[in-house]
């Protein structure tokens, strides 16, 4: 008999004494679920046996690294360790054995209780690597440093930090710190950002530039003339023809000589997405008629020796270096050209660009991949400068680029908790459902049903699958008109799943709901589709059981990732263990996203930014030290962004407390208590799940460089059960 048949049998095998189509000595579901699942091939049944019972013998750690690309994405910071979790290698390729960091022990000291040595953050976790920006910086300076010497380039290189692709305070000043030593400087979009990199580049290299970027108004630009009086090496780029007047008229009025730059819109651009700001079109720039009206106005008002810049941008993730270079070559006679026209030009800015790997693939034809290594990028930047330059007998102008993206991405990791799993176990059918499922079906659906035997005996795959569709739509009219009841369509339904797996097109995809809300986490992903390297951070010594989507815990379709590297619409995963609160956690992380989405993320459902931890190499056991801990946003703190007032809301729900549980005695009044301390507690909460045990309070020790404590006794609860909460108690839980 064929399998298809079997299954079937097994499905629905009838009482004694009620006919059917075949023979009715055919195994009972439960005796023929092993064979079902194994004939069609997809996971068995969700639960820890099972899970223990799949051939670890041949898997390994490596097998994982490759299974998830992570040697091509993650090189030279990421790798799996012999014990299946990921590492960390602050230094790259410099790093030793001993200085690896497994991430899920800095995970597990994060999120732990004080109780037991952690710092009671919960989840979800950013997680910093300061060393790891350190070697990006050093790395894209010895790339060019080494261009420039082995071409014999007559001029140097010195990079600026766009500050948009993440403004944390920390990882600008530590940018500034880090690149001191060869002029790193910061490039700025708004006055926000403009005052945070003037304060920065106070500590920086007096030789790092701070270009002025972005539309501007005589605010923004007094300000950047404001910088100059600072002795801050700043420049203002125009972007809008118009500003140029605005520069002229202010800088006479507050006597400072400007350094100025133009941004010129090249015909140059790619065509992938990150490419549509560029070329004619483009959305910043001056074509060239407006750049030799901007050098006439300069030139007018005897101010054209201030013209010492060029700035263009191609585009981000430029995918190759043939295209690189033909943008830089058209920027480089622009350059000449203004040099022959009278203007002062000392730099060319190439902007941003250099892109990063995202998936491994080192493929040119990618939006989330790129055709060459930083040092390729760097080389292929020199030779087409000097080879204008050359020609034009130029004086080399010093090179600056704004690679935000290549400098922040890989030192920021983001950790996730993946709290439960959809299961796709066959409904087991009875025998009795399905004898009173029959007996109630019209005489079409009876139809359906015995064609439907008939082709299972046949091993008709096809014509099976035709007629379980048409059993279970008849089946629904039935139960829509009232003549089938929710056994009876419960029993369809596991018949119907079954044939499926039976004939192999049930999607084995699971759906895995995560602590997480990618609208505020993981914004770029749902508004242009950016990819990011997504991998389990451990049991990667354990062969996968399942493929999996995420979806997060926002009340929105567009609330989950079902899309992944390599071109992967779901991802493989390990079963997860116990139900979440006892059983083993099972942690995502989420790679190469240290660039925007922290500064683009927002409130959706108002869920806050994850917790924050700063994560240092050391000498120590665990080859780690958390320098800082920073909890992420309470619920209070996220209504406060919408307009809300925490401490308003708290006392409106405290009086209604007073008026509906009547303080007529003692026990009601500490009733009341209880209830408006818990009332307080949940608005100094973060809005993620608690999935484990409750979440420690966190409180600033004074002098302790930022790390944080746990309280024994999470909020206090004990004591304010009998005692009301004050107004001052209350302003504590609100400004922790």
């Amino acid at each position: 008999m064929p399998a298809l048949a079997c299954c079937v049998d097994a499905a629905v095998s009838p009482p004694p004494g009620y006919a059917f189509a075949w023979d009715s000595s055919l195994p009972t579901p439960a005796e023929d679920s092993s064979f079902l699942f194994s004939s069609v091939g997809v996971p068995p049944p969700t639960n820890a046996t099972a899970a223990a019972a799949v051939d670890m013998s041949h898997w390994s750690p490596a097998l994982s690294a490759a299974l998830y690309k992570v040697d091509g994405w993650g090189a030279p910071y990421f790798t799996v360790n012999s014990t299946g979790n990921i590492s960390v290698r602050s230094y790259g390729n410099d790093t030793l054995p001993h200085q690896e960091i497994d991430l899920l022990k800095v995970v597990k000291k994060a999120s732990d209780p004080k109780s037991t040595g952690g710092l009671g953050l919960q989840l979800p976790l950013i997680v910093r690597f300061p060393d790891v920006l350190r070697n990006r910086l050093e790395s894209l300076q010895s790339a060019f440093d080494l261009a420039v010497q082995s071409q014999g380039y007559d001029a140097h290189y010195q990079g600026v930090y766009p500050v948009k692709c993440n403004q944390d305070r920390y990882v600008v000043e530590d940018i500034v710190k880090f690149g001191s030593s060869f002029r790193f400087g910061l490039e700025a979009g708004s006055k926000p950002e403009l005052l945070l990199a003037m304060s920065c580049l106070c500590n920086g290299s007096p030789e790092g530039l701070l270009i002025c970027n972005g539309f501007k108004d005589a605010e923004y630009i007094s300000l950047a003339l404001m910088a100059r009086k600072l002795s801050l090496n700043t420049v203002i780029v125009l972007e809008q023809e118009e500003e140029v007047d605005l520069v002229i008229d202010i800088s006479k009025k507050l006597a400072v000589r400007p350094v100025i730059g133009v941004r010129a819109k090249l015909r140059t651009k790619h065509s992938g997405h990150f490419g549509s700001t560029s070329g004619e079109k483009g959305k910043f720039g001056l074509n060239t008629t407006q750049i030799l009206r901007v050098v006439k106005k300069l030139q007018h008002s005897g101010m054209l020796d201030c013209l010492q810049l060029l700035h263009f941008h191609i585009g981000s993730q430029i995918p190759t270096t043939a295209l690189l270079a033909d943008g830089v070559g058209e920027a480089s006679q622009i350059y000449c050209e203004l040099v022959r026209l009278g203007a002062c030009m000392k730099v060319i800015d190439i902007g941003g660009g250099l892109g990063i790997d995202y998936d491994g693939s080192r493929s040119p034809d990618s939006d989330v991949s790129v055709g060459y290594t930083v040092q390729e990028y760097a080389s292929a930047v020199v030779q087409a400068v000097k080879f204008v330059c050359d020609r034009k007998a130029v004086k080399h102008p010093v090179i600056v680029s704004e690679s935000g993206r290549a400098i922040v991405s890989h030192h920021s990791i983001l950790i996730f908790e993946a709290v439960s799993a959809s299961s796709y176990e066959s409904p087991q059918v009875s025998s009795l459902g399905l004898q009173y499922l029959v007996d109630r079906l019209g005489e079409e659906a009876f139809s359906d049903y015995r064609n439907l035997c008939s082709a299972a005996v046949r091993g008709e795959n096809e014509t099976c699958l035709l007629y379980a569709d048409q059993l279970k739509q008849r089946c629904v009219e039935q139960f829509k008109e009232g003549s089938l009841d929710m056994e009876q369509l419960a029993a369809v339904d596991g018949l119907c799943d079954i044939v499926s797996k039976a004939v192999g097109v049930t999607d084995p995809v699971r759906t895995y709901h995560v602590n997480l809300s990618v609208f505020t986490s993981i914004p770029d992903f749902w508004g242009i589709g950016q990819l990011f390297p997504i991998v389990p951070i451990h049991r990667l010594d354990e062969k996968p059981g399942a493929r999996g989507i995420l979806s997060d815990l926002t009340c929105d379709s567009d609330g989950k990732i079902d899309k992944f590297i390599g071109g992967e619409s779901s991802l493989p995963l390990h079963e997860l263990e116990g139900d979440g609160n006892g059983g083993r956690k099972y942690y995502l992380g989420m790679f190469l996203g240290g660039a925007y989405e922290e500064a683009l993320g927002g409130v959706h459902n108002l869920f806050g930014g994850p917790s924050v931890i700063r994560v240092s190499q050391s000498d120590g056991p665990h080859s780690f030290a958390v320098t800082r801990a920073v909890p992420g946003p309470s619920c209070g703190d996220v209504l406060r962004v919408m307009q809300h007032e925490p401490e308003l809301m708290f006392e409106t729900l405290k009086h209604r407390a007073e008026e509906f549980m009547h303080e007529t005695d003692d026990e009601n009044g500490n009733a009341i208590d209880s209830l408006a301390s818990r009332l307080a507690h949940s608005f100094h909460n973060m809005p993620y799940l608690t999935v484990s045990s409750p979440c420690c309070s966190l409180t600033a020790a004074s002098g302790n460089n930022g790390y944080y404590y746990c309280n024994e006794d999470p909020f206090g609860i004990a004591a304010a059960e009998s005692a009301a909460l004050d107004e001052d108690q209350w302003s504590a839980f609100c400004v922790a």
